[in-house]
């Protein structure tokens, strides 16, 4: 039929293009996740390569030092691999009220104090409530320009009037071109706008920073349809309800991908925690069974946690097992090990492991601190308190090598721990270290043999 409306069917989820309806999407296997959008075909011109274009050898291209500009919160210039590169697009998703539109006001408030020119677009709140949060967060000066606007259009009209240093777009889901007949928060509609937003970053070599709402429900598009499209991806982590914010980088065209930051919202704005460790280990219970130190590494950053474990008699046919902060199946995993190679009988007891402070921890070098909680609240033993422990567990029941073991044993002697059990194997990376006692253990038998 002549008149027959062409359309193409997207995955809310992971933005995955089909020519129909699925009920599963291939790409993410989420369910129930395709929409039908209108699909726009333009006529096509044939365009004939021109005879000046030419590609570059390597060895003829020239090598430049980004050009990098500190945010002032020193726990963001790590995650972004020492500050905010010129010209770059950084996308910042998170849950609803985690903080994202907090951490850029304040990172435009820095800016503006050295001199840069700031333009704040915001399509969910009015100047006055961006102004209500401005003066709860500080003092800002004139560098400091806002707009609410959702009109792409007029938006791009705007930063080549007033070309400012640095563009804050809250959210891209808001975000809506004429030129696209879907709505605004569809994937076509967010994929476009993207798109002419990083035109300008790269085209004006002005940064940009956009926001993105990730929901349960998955109704609206989430940030990792655009995963491929900008230089940096930023997750904000955390409960809304608790007081501690991770900022994790996910991808990073310009640093690595593995550092995070941790901030502490307070009514004034987020504030950098230096000293996660000390943080995370604050209320730590005395004497108390089923607790110990574990070190992870973040990055180059070691993180020491607090693991809790709580075995108990069940009272009905099939035990229960609970997680926090860990992977469900891992510790349901380390449960048989524990039972097959120390003769602990599991079968008839609940389980519950928690990160204290709610954080997650997926490195293996957790398992052997979950192993000790748990053969602590089993045989009621408690673990001394100067005790940190690390190491991957196999399904043997053997403690194998992590990474950096040297810079894990450094944190926990910097805040205080003397008694430091980890894989034997390490103990030749990380030699003698003066004022620690050094437990080499080759599986989690001679590890529970410390208690």
């Amino acid at each position: 039929m002549a008149g027959k409306k062409s359309s193409v069917f997207f995955c809310q989820n992971c933005g995955y293009e089909s020519a129909k309806w699925m009920g599963q999407c291939p790409g993410c296997k989420e369910w129930n996740t395709f929409v039908e959008e209108a699909l726009n075909r333009a006529e096509v011109k044939s365009i004939k390569a021109s005879a000046d274009v030419k590609p570059s050898k390597l060895s003829e291209i020239a090598m430049t030092d980004e050009a990098r500009a500190t945010t002032g919160l020193k726990e963001l210039d790590r995650v972004l691999g020492g500050g905010v590169v010129k010209g770059s697009m950084v996308l910042v998703g998170g849950d609803p009220g985690i903080g994202k539109s907090t951490l850029l006001l304040q990172v435009c408030q820095n800016i503006c104090k050295k001199g840069f020119f700031v333009l704040y677009i915001s399509g969910e709140e009015s100047l006055q409530q961006i102004k209500l949060r401005a003066e709860r967060i500080g003092t800002f000066d004139d560098h400091l320009s806002l707009l609410c606007e959702t009109n792409l259009t007029l938006i791009k009209g705007v930063i080549e009037k007033t070309k400012p240093d640095m563009v804050i777009i809250d959210s891209i889901q808001t975000m809506f071109d004429e030129e696209i007949s879907s709505a605004p928060g569809s994937v076509t509609q967010v994929r476009a706008s993207t798109s002419v937003l990083m035109q300008i970053a790269k085209g004006s070599a002005i940064t940009v920073f956009v926001v993105g709402h990730v929901t349960k429900e998955g109704v609206v598009a989430g940030p990792r349809v655009l995963e491929h499209m900008v230089d940096t991806v930023l997750y904000f982590e955390g409960d809304r309800h608790a007081s501690y914010r991770v900022l994790r980088s996910v991808k990073n065209r310009f640093g690595s991908t593995n550092e995070i930051g941790v901030f502490e919202m307070r009514e004034t704005g987020l504030f950098e925690v230096e000293n996660p460790s000390q943080y995370m280990l604050e209320g730590k219970p005395k004497d108390a069974s089923g607790s110990v130190v574990a070190c992870s590494m973040e990055g180059s950053r070691p993180l020491l946690l607090e693991v809790q474990a709580l075995v108990s008699r069940t009272s009905f046919g099939n035990p229960r097992r609970t997680a926090n902060g860990v992977d469900y199946n891992r510790v349901n995993l380390l449960m048989a090990v524990l039972e097959k190679r120390v003769g602990l009988h599991m079968g008839d007891y609940d389980a519950y492991v928690n990160i204290a402070g709610g954080i997650k921890m997926n490195e293996p070098a957790v398992d052997l601190a979950v192993i000790m909680a748990l053969y602590s609240s089993y045989k009621e033993k408690p673990i001394d308190e100067g005790t940190v422990c690390f190491g991957e567990v196999g399904l043997s029941g053997e403690v194998r090598s992590v990474s950096m073991p040297l810079v894990r044993v450094q944190e926990a002697k910097k805040l205080g721990f003397s008694t430091i059990i980890l894989p034997k194997v390490c103990l030749k990376t990380v030699g003698k270290v003066e004022g620690v006692k050094l437990i080499g253990v080759e599986n989690i038998r001679e590890a529970v043999d410390v208690l």
